[in-house]
């Protein structure tokens, strides 16, 4: 197990007794404070199978809120305002839904008990948790601060720049427990025994040796910059940048205070963790309802293609998703099964490969409805950057070294380039489509997935889809 899964375990388990505690005590005013005529002691009054169910089942809950918050999602990035916000903020929400959905049918005689009866409850359930938090966080803070938790940190530049920010590193021992295990090279030349090469600097990410990558390269130009993000961003690391580098790819910078040293995080987009989270759950809810509500359409279509022209129902093909990682992308088949036989080609005005059921689906933009099941497997979103081909993505790579960046996220059924720009018929219609997908996570909330939803909605019914 690695440390940050062992010091999330130690976090879930220790909300999980104090909750179990929270609530066995609440039981315990509760049977003081209601007329339990049925209940000649406290003992029968737990016995009975609703309260015990109660027992196991409302520190579930709670620990479902918190891991929807975030809160477990970077265990060792915690502060104590982190603590008493989120514990008290969700053990509030919990609280009111265990009162509505539990507490509600209690024979309470006065309904000012009613509100002292949840405000208990609130406490009971936050105190225990925040008091135990408290103590894993300080003593994670305490084992970085002595120097015995660190995190495997490499400094990607050879130059003055690095060595300077290294140096200033070290003399601050807290530094997030940043350990600067050496250099790497910002070209591709070969290593020279004291500094890595960038290959081997992204293969000890991958082996789990380095935890955090910070960019230091002399070159401050922006392809360069950008080339480096898009080899470690994907990776899954931290990456960081000192902040007049960043200052030339956005003007929304995402600090992280090291200690005295203001680093920017580019591996963070500006979704917070429990945002992120109810992205996800929606995309899993709305996808999953949408494969079966819209079952008969899919038969429909289905059926209109087959008769249509000769060929399968489905087109699958590889894109590039999140983190520079390959899946396979599914569609209605709009085009002949050979349309691609010379070579990969974008559609374009009357392109003769399409067929005519194909027309009508890419019009209304039907032809996407399968990308439903790649949302609720985890491939794709609901909202998010346009997937490409790697076919395509080089060539973009050339002209805007920047594109990686659009994997820091997961790859949208639709998006607002695609909102913008609609489809793309050749690498400079990408490249602006590319622009939209750079704002939209520099912007990413739940409202703008909203709006560019609604957007899409009005283009299927309108059939603007191209």
């Amino acid at each position: 197990m690695t440390t940050v899964a062992l010091q999330r375990l130690r976090y879930m388990s220790a909300d999980y007794l104090t909750l179990n505690l929270g609530w066995l005590a609440f039981n315990v005013v509760r049977y003081n404070s209601l007329p339990l005529d049925w209940a000649q002691s406290f003992g029968q009054f737990f016995g009975t199978p609703h309260v015990l169910l109660g027992q196991l089942l409302v520190p579930l809950l709670a620990i479902a809120m918190f891991a929807v918050s975030g809160y477990y999602n970077s265990p060792f990035d915690k502060s104590r305002v982190d603590d008493v916000l989120n514990t008290f903020g969700v053990s509030a929400v919990t609280a009111v839904t265990v009162f509505f959905a539990v507490l509600v049918n209690d024979d309470i005689p006065e309904r000012l008990l009613n509100y002292q009866l949840l405000t208990i409850l609130w406490l009971l359930l936050a105190v225990p948790v925040y008091a135990v938090r408290h103590m894993v966080t300080a003593r994670a803070k305490r084992m970085i601060s002595d120097g015995r938790l660190r995190f495997g940190t490499l400094i990607v530049g050879t130059g003055p720049k690095a060595l300077e920010l290294r140096r200033r590193l070290q003399k601050i021992p807290t530094a997030m427990g940043f350990d600067i295990l050496g250099h790497a090279r910002t070209d591709d030349a070969a290593g020279d025994g004291d500094h890595l090469t960038l290959d081997e600097a992204a293969d000890m990410v991958r082996d789990g040796i380095v935890a955090n990558v910070i960019l230091a390269p002399e070159d401050e130009s922006t392809t360069a910059t950008a080339a480096l993000i898009g080899r470690f961003v994907p990776l899954g690391c931290g990456v960081y940048m000192v902040p007049d580098l960043y200052n030339l790819l956005t003007v929304r910078p995402r600090v992280n205070s090291v200690a005295n040293e203001p680093l920017i995080n580019v591996s963070a987009t500006g979704l917070s963790a429990g945002a992120a989270n109810l992205k996800r759950l929606g995309d899993i809810a709305a996808s999953a309802l949408a494969l079966v509500v819209l079952a008969p359409l899919y038969l429909a279509i289905a059926i209109a293609v087959k008769a249509d022209s000769p060929g399968p129902v489905f087109y699958s093909q590889e894109r590039i998703g999140y983190r520079k990682r390959r899946f396979r992308i599914h569609k209605f088949r709009t085009m002949r099964p050979d349309a691609e036989a010379a070579g990969p080609q974008l559609s374009r005005d009357g392109d003769p490969r399409i067929t005519r059921v194909g027309a009508v689906l890419r019009k209304y933009r039907l032809d996407e409805l399968p990308q439903f099941w790649d949302v609720l497997r985890g491939k794709m979103s609901l909202v998010g950057p346009r997937p490409e081909r790697d076919y395509y993505l080089r060539q973009i790579e050339r002209r805007a070294p920047y594109v990686s960046l659009i994997h820091q996220v997961r790859p949208g059924l639709t998006s607002w380039g695609v909102v913008k720009v609609g489809y793309a018929v050749d690498v400079d219609q990408m490249i602006r489509r590319l622009q939209y997908d750079l704002l939209y996570i520099e912007n990413v909330s739940l409202g703008i997935d909203l709006r560019i939803m609604l957007h899409t909605v009005n283009t299927v019914f309108t059939g603007k889809g191209l």
